[in-house]
């Protein structure tokens, strides 16, 4: 079992920057891969980003690449996402995940979730 708590939400003006932060419980985060979500209000939840158990590989949305930094400390069973660059579009639940593969990331079926941060950008 891992339980994922995510912080760092918040309202910013378009233009700024905000960063996430998950941790997880468990012994085994570094068996792992971990991953954002996000979902806005009457949408679907997608895909934002994600990266591999040792940190050497990430990967991301196209409508994020370049504003978006995903990070880990396994040290301290930690994910970050950096985010700057902010537009209103980007306002949305951001929920962490994890996977023991790339694939349950892909397939939006990872094996546990956060119960997500509120990221507000107001234009």
């Amino acid at each position: 079992q891992v339980h994922l708590v995510e912080s760092g939400g918040g309202l910013v003006q378009a233009g700024g920057s905000l960063r996430l932060s998950c941790a997880a419980s468990g012994r085994f985060f570094s068996s792992y891969f971990m991953g954002w979500f996000r979902q806005a209000p009457g949408k679907e939840r997608e895909f934002v980003t994600a990266i591999s158990r040792s940190g050497m590989s990430t990967y991301y949305a196209d409508f994020v690449k370049g504003r978006f930094t995903i990070s880990r400390e396994n040290a301290k069973n930690t994910v970050y996402l950096q985010m700057n660059s902010l537009k209103p579009e980007d306002t949305a639940v951001y929920h962490c995940a994890v996977s023991p593969s790339m694939d349950g990331m892909w397939n939006d079926d990872p094996d546990y979730w956060g119960q997500g941060t509120q990221v507000t950008v107001s234009s």
